[in-house]
């Protein structure tokens, strides 16, 4: 299990009924928001109370924007996508998480933000298997 490996620290229900676990970092639990319209990652550090990046000690700060820049770049990599969309808005879920999200020219919501667009469409369990080790491998 990911959630729990930081004293103190609970996953936001939210966060934890829309997305699927995917692997460790170091500072983030990697996960996979479940909707398979596009490829779609967050990173949640796993920092207790933290709602904005300002919150985090520097180090941590800095280690965020490491892991991020690694996360989108190897989503970029596995999409071939036009282009990557990074944000940390909080205005629903307060918890600080950073979304990065694969676009491409032709996808449904292209070229406005993907939050609100239509309806989630969830993973089947193989396909969102497959995605998962696909990025697993590429970080």
């Amino acid at each position: 299990m990911l959630r729990g490996l930081k004293a103190g620290f609970s996953l936001d229900a939210r966060l934890e009924t829309d997305s699927e676990p995917l692997m460790w970092l170091g500072l983030c639990e990697l996960r996979v928001m479940n909707d398979r319209r596009w490829p779609w990652l967050i990173l949640v550090p796993q920092r207790p109370g933290a709602e904005e990046i300002h919150d985090m000690a520097p180090l941590d700060q800095a280690m965020l924007t490491f892991e991020t820049n690694m996360v989108a770049q190897a989503l970029k990599r596995v999409t071939d996508c036009t282009k990557i969309n990074t944000a940390a808005l909080g205005n629903i879920v307060r918890q600080l998480h950073v979304h990065v999200v694969a676009r491409r020219e032709d996808d449904a919501a292209w070229p406005g933000p993907v939050w609100g667009h239509g309806v989630r469409e969830p993973y089947q369990a193989e396909e969102l298997r497959r995605f998962a080790e696909t990025v697993k491998a590429a970080l």
